[in-house]
């Protein structure tokens, strides 16, 4: 179960359990043999046991920022900052005007989840864990991939091949970057593709592809409930590091989410804390996909034992991000502020809340960095987390949830 604990703030959810739930029962394909085997996602990925940036010690010595000693905005001392004080231009005024509204939702929402979370014995007297390895991901190069198919000017989807093709063909005859590809069945599957070892959760379509080519996706004449966008946002620390390419939010309006989505379909969009960002999702992409604005939830990042991995009110990077929640055809122009959890993975659950509970959702992610059951995703790195070096493989084949009680994000 994914969501740990919820009250009128939001909901504290166990992603790294919910991910595990995928890869109980995995298929292993070595040409026509098949075997069955247990996977969990490497757990070193979730143990975040102290914040990333740690506040300067208090006159008792003691460092950090808990939920109980956070100060207001007005006391926070700033340290020595350079002979000549730089002005802070309209976006950084912006962004302060913004986390002044929503500090206290923040830090109370946070508080409350965390204290309720603790009295069923999660973060509670967290022990830090053995050394281990220093994680180095694999290097990813799907989005190279995806310009080398182009170069080679593959079909972009046509009307034959609205049908998506199934990971239990001849692996050789998979085109992954034009067609929808799928695992129909209920359980996961480990396969080669490229010549790697992935992972397949059940019941999950997938393409592999960037914004020139969506036409399968609209070959396909499926429509969806549940919209998730993570678009890679343009700013200035992106465009100094060749790790993350971006895009530029003009081209956003490419994507056909007016024809993928169905009447009243739900539309979730990440945004970073740059509030020109937050206006343009709200002002100009919506609006022209047809969609209104419902609510902004925050997901509020923790360490294990319950401490902001960012200072709630560091100048140049906060424990929280964004996410705008619009309805296509919606009449309603409220809104209002939730603490809530990233919807990838996990959060589905809780965006599912929205949809009566006998409606079998038909969901969407743009943007995907990893797959999930019951979900289509597209993006050129869409199976960049699926990669068989991020998993374990399980020898007992037992799931202990106890275990991973510690591995929380808020």
């Amino acid at each position: 179960m994914s969501v740990v604990v919820s009250d009128a703030c939001g909901w504290l959810l166990d992603s790294h359990s919910f991910i595990n739930e995928h890869y109980v029962c995995c298929l292993t394909k070595h040409g026509c043999s098949q075997q069955s085997a247990a996977y969990t996602f490497k757990r070193e990925y979730f143990n975040i046991e102290r914040p990333y940036i740690v506040s300067k010690p208090t006159e008792n010595g003691e460092t950090g920022q808990s939920m109980h000693d956070l100060k207001t905005p007005s006391a926070v001392q700033k340290g020595k900052g350079r002979k000549r004080k730089r002005s802070l231009n309209q976006g950084e005024l912006d962004s302060e005007v913004y986390h002044d509204k929503i500090r206290l939702l923040v830090q109370e929402g946070t508080r409350s989840l965390v204290e309720m979370s603790q009295t069923l014995g999660y973060m509670i007297g967290v022990v830090a864990s053995k050394a281990t390895e220093t994680m180095t991901p694999p290097d990813c190069h799907l989005a190279d991939m995806c310009d080398m198919a182009k170069s080679l000017h593959l079909d972009d989807g046509g009307a034959d091949d609205a049908c998506p093709q199934s990971i239990w063909g001849d692996d050789d005859a998979l085109d992954l970057f034009s067609r929808l590809t799928e695992n129909p069945r209920d359980q996961s599957c480990e396969m080669t593709l490229m010549r790697g070892r992935y992972l397949i959760p059940p019941r999950c379509k997938f393409l592999l592809s960037d914004i020139t080519c969506t036409q399968p996706l609209r070959n396909s004449g499926e429509t969806f409930d549940l919209i998730v966008l993570d678009p890679p946002w343009e700013n200035k620390s992106v465009k100094r590091s060749s790790r993350y390419s971006f895009l530029p939010s003009s081209q956003l309006k490419q994507l056909p989410v007016d024809v993928l989505s169905s009447p009243e379909c739900l539309v979730v969009t990440w945004v970073t804390n740059r509030p020109r960002h937050l206006r343009f999702v709200k002002e100009e992409l919506y609006p022209h996909w047809g969609v209104q604005v419902l609510a902004e939830w925050l997901w509020v990042k923790v360490t294990r034992a319950g401490e902001f991995v960012f200072p709630l009110d560091s100048p140049h990077k906060k424990p929280y991000e964004l996410m705008v929640l619009g309805r296509k055809s919606y009449n309603s122009t409220s809104s209002n502020e939730t603490v809530a959890t990233r919807p990838s993975p996990g959060c589905q659950r809780s965006l599912s809340s929205a949809f009566p509970k006998t409606l079998t959702l038909r969901c969407l992610e743009l943007f995907a960095r990893n797959l999930q059951s019951d979900w289509t995703s597209w993006g050129n790195e869409v199976l960049k987390f699926q990669h068989i070096s991020y998993f374990t493989k399980d020898s007992t084949n037992t799931h202990q949830p106890n275990e991973e009680k510690a591995h929380i994000t808020v």
